[in-house]
């Protein structure tokens, strides 16, 4: 089980799942109709590690990280 979390504006409260990669992960959360526009515009990070490649191996209890885009000043 990983455990996803949704960081900034996404305003979605955290949710578990089996998934073994992260294109499971990925797949799961595109049939989300809130979530599928946030997808292609967010970073993910893997127990505070950024990562991209969705073929990333998953183990019981990652924890994976939405992080929409952020404006500063």
């Amino acid at each position: 089980m990983v455990k996803i979390e949704f960081l900034g504006p996404i305003g979605k409260a955290p949710i578990e799942m089996e998934a073994s990669t992260l294109a499971d992960v990925s797949n799961r959360l595109k049939a989300d109709s809130e979530l599928s526009s946030w997808l292609d515009k967010c970073a993910v990070a893997l127990n505070d590690t950024m990562v991209n490649d969705l073929g990333t191996v998953l183990k019981d209890g990652d924890r994976i990280s939405i992080l929409p885009p952020v404006c500063g000043g």
